[in-house]
């Protein structure tokens, strides 16, 4: 196990964790509370997916006990549970026939869900080559998209690589690996993640990348397989997603905002902000916000309220450290 991953592991706290409820507006922002997780049960949601019929789909990425997929209904109310147990999801998403594929931050393979999903489900597994698991070393599998033809693309936020899947050969491969995916080395840049969120321009023709340690977007041409920066100083640069308007949104996860960037990489739109924590041990607002998905005109937010400085040196420095609630948020897209 690396140090960098044991020093990650060292940063997870138990909390208590909150139970479901309908949504509630609790700021000035527009952002509006979606749903609440239920307890007892893990905490920290991170990877987000909406399925067709508007379903929201979160998984929890805690290291104190299993971690699961909860799907919500469109009133914020859990419609099922999926337990997975031994892995660490991260990134979720759909592919065109209806499958849920889920990124196994530390287990160096990416995990197949076949409708219906229910309590019943049980995962395929597709190892990665070239990142080893189950101890992680220096590959974290982290966003998950496609390309048009189908092809699945996975983040490694340790090794500064993407990877494909071909996902009707089970065949694996490298497609670009560079510096400027790779985290900026400690003690600078944070979080310790590099590449991260991903998402293809409508027309296909670039992959952009979250590099969340180096608070850039960066840009992956199809063509050459080029990497370049597209936007910077966006604060913990996590989940992002592209608009019917060709907006590119991107949670900034240090920031406790959500932004949306021009064809340029210039801010236009910015929403949310955190706005403390409530009685029931809840963020209001916006804390941590680390994926985002698009679901019929309305963004939506997992709060993954992680503390990620180190206790008890500094113990009471993050607000996450008193979040014992966790919570999914929901806005509607800006016009």
């Amino acid at each position: 196990m690396s140090s960098r991953f044991r020093a990650l592991l060292s940063f997870f706290a138990v909390f208590a964790l909150g139970a479901a409820m309908p949504a509630a507006a609790d700021d000035s922002d527009g952002v509006h509370r979606f749903a609440t997780l239920p307890k007892p049960g893990p905490g920290f949601p991170e990877g987000i997916a909406a399925d067709r019929r508007g379903r929201i789909f979160v998984a929890t990425f805690d290291f104190t006990t299993t971690n699961v997929i909860y799907i919500f209904d469109r009133n914020g109310r859990v419609d099922e549970t999926i337990s997975l147990p031994g892995a660490v999801p991260l990134g979720l998403e759909f592919d065109r026939d209806g499958n849920l594929w889920v990124a196994n931050f530390g287990g160096g393979n990416i995990l197949k869900l076949t409708p219906p999903f229910n309590s019943g489900s049980v995962p395929q597994t597709f190892p990665i080559t070239g990142c080893p698991g189950p101890s992680l070393g220096e590959c974290g599998l982290n966003s998950i998209t496609f390309d048009s033809a189908g092809l699945l693309y996975v983040s490694d936020s340790f090794g500064g690589r993407i990877f494909t899947l071909n996902t009707s050969t089970a065949a694996s491969a490298l497609y670009v690996a560079d510096e400027l995916l790779k985290p900026a080395p400690a003690p600078h840049g944070f979080p310790g993640f590099g590449a991260n969120g991903l998402a293809f321009d409508a027309k296909g023709a670039n992959l952009y990348v979250a590099n969340t340690a180096d608070d850039r977007i960066l840009k992956v041409s199809v063509a050459t397989r080029a990497v370049t920066p597209f936007a910077e100083s966006i604060n913990g640069a996590d989940g992002i997603a592209f608009d019917s308007k060709g907006r590119l949104w991107v949670a900034a996860n240090q920031a406790d905002e959500v932004v949306a960037l021009n064809s340029k990489g210039r801010i236009v739109e910015r929403v949310g902000s955190f706005q403390g924590v409530g009685k029931d041990g809840a963020a209001k607002g916006l804390l941590f916000p680390a994926s985002i998905v698009i679901s019929r005109g309305d963004i939506y937010v997992t709060n993954l309220a992680l503390p990620l400085t180190p206790a008890p040196e500094r113990a009471g420095d993050e607000p996450e450290e008193d979040v014992s609630t966790y919570t999914v948020s929901r806005f509607r897209i800006p016009h």
